[in-house]
């Protein structure tokens, strides 16, 4: 089963290097099950101020291409921004959208932001965990 990786995970593994996570990722990539959303991609690049740097990375996560992304899951995370929001828990737009496409394609979410452990427990959200 392939897992979408958001941008905490992928900045971590590629801008800060050696840990859990960039192990784990590694592992993934090997086993061919790493998928990425396009505002994922923007959010990895963003704030890479080394020009060099910047096109390192570009080059390395071209090689996963986008997972396609509907109005359907525009319009789960619109739902589900609202719904947090009248419980006065706020997230990202990018976070909405990962949830919405995770529940859509039945594929978890690689990330250790813990906005997806408190919407776990207003929406039902597929986490990936990664063994001790």
């Amino acid at each position: 089963m392939s897992i979408l990786v958001d941008a905490c995970i992928w900045s971590a593994a590629l801008r800060r290097g050696a840990s859990v996570h960039a192990t784990e990722l590694a592992e993934l990539i090997n086993k061919s099950r790493v998928s990425l959303l396009g505002p994922i991609r923007q959010e990895a690049l963003c704030g890479i101020r080394d020009v060099a740097r910047f096109e390192l990375i570009r080059e390395y996560l071209a090689e996963f291409p986008d997972v396609p992304i509907e109005t359907a899951d525009y319009e789960m995370a619109a739902a589900s921004f609202n719904l947090c929001r009248s419980r006065g828990v706020q997230g990202s737009n990018t976070g909405f959208l990962l949830c919405a496409v995770s529940a859509r394609l039945q594929r978890p979410i690689y990330t250790v932001d813990r906005d997806f452990t408190v919407f776990a427990g207003l929406f039902p959200v597929l986490l990936h965990s990664v063994a001790p």
